[in-house]
């Protein structure tokens, strides 16, 4: 069946879908639960949206709290800077568990991807340096490519990157990382750039790249990066 890319918002969840249209519907219901439960439990457990730092939630807490804090720990950042990660998985997961062979959901810049062959993901880094992307071959399982911005988009960030995306395995833990890393880009020197990529690359993650002014800075194996002019209207950006 044809391929169909859709917008969908639901509240603060504005996000792209890119699969058969039999499955659009499946990741619009799988975004409004996860976020009922997500919710459901800030109603109860107010600091888990507040903090900023690493949260203890007990073994009872849903599945889609315990992936948020667990990812968030090991980036040493709050719960919710895995949010748009983390509903990105869930939404892709829910996908393939219905016989999706090609599913994609793009959160604001955080991205879950599940495909059987290669894709082409497009990254805004702002207007210094432009026609950015990523060739992404097939993987057998759902993996995340996630962009976080201290100078584009409304998502809280102590940093100053144009932007910084993190390859992972996990979708929830390539967002938390590209927050932690962004809250400790400052400067565009290239030594601060190498430690503090290379102080993130932790176990699941696979590469990031940095992109500050006119500078680029890149750790541990990232997909194949090529220069693809695209329409602005396709951009998976930075923007939150």
């Amino acid at each position: 069946m044809e391929r169909i890319r859709y917008k969908l918002r639901i509240n603060e969840t504005i996000a792209r879908i890119i699969a058969e249209s039999k499955f659009i519907s499946v990741a619009a219901e799988e975004v409004c639960y996860q976020r009922m439960v997500l919710e459901d439990y800030i109603s109860k457990d107010p600091e888990f949206l507040k903090t900023l730092k690493p949260y203890f939630v007990p073994e009872s807490a849903p599945e889609i709290v315990k992936k948020m804090a667990a990812a968030s720990a090991r980036a040493g950042v709050g719960p919710m800077a895995s949010v748009a990660g983390a509903i990105a998985y869930f939404a892709v997961r829910a996908m393939v568990h219905q016989g999706a062979r090609y599913a994609i959901f793009e959160n604001g810049g955080d991205i879950a991807i599940f495909t059987e062959e290669p894709v082409v993901i497009g990254l805004y880094a702002g207007e210094r340096i432009k026609n950015l992307a990523f060739k992404i071959e097939p993987r057998p399982a759902i993996f995340g490519l996630c962009t976080s911005s201290g100078k584009m988009g409304h998502s809280l960030s102590f940093g100053l990157a144009d932007s910084v995306t993190v390859l992972s395995e996990d979708p929830a833990l390539a967002d938390a990382v590209a927050t932690a890393v962004g809250n400790c880009i400052k400067t565009d020197d290239p030594g601060q750039m190498e430690k503090t990529i290379e102080r993130y690359l932790i176990s699941g993650v696979e590469g990031i790249m940095v992109v500050m002014n006119e500078k680029i800075g890149l750790g541990g194996k990232l997909p194949e990066i090529i220069s693809l002019p695209f329409s602005p209207n396709l951009i998976t950006s930075a923007w939150r």
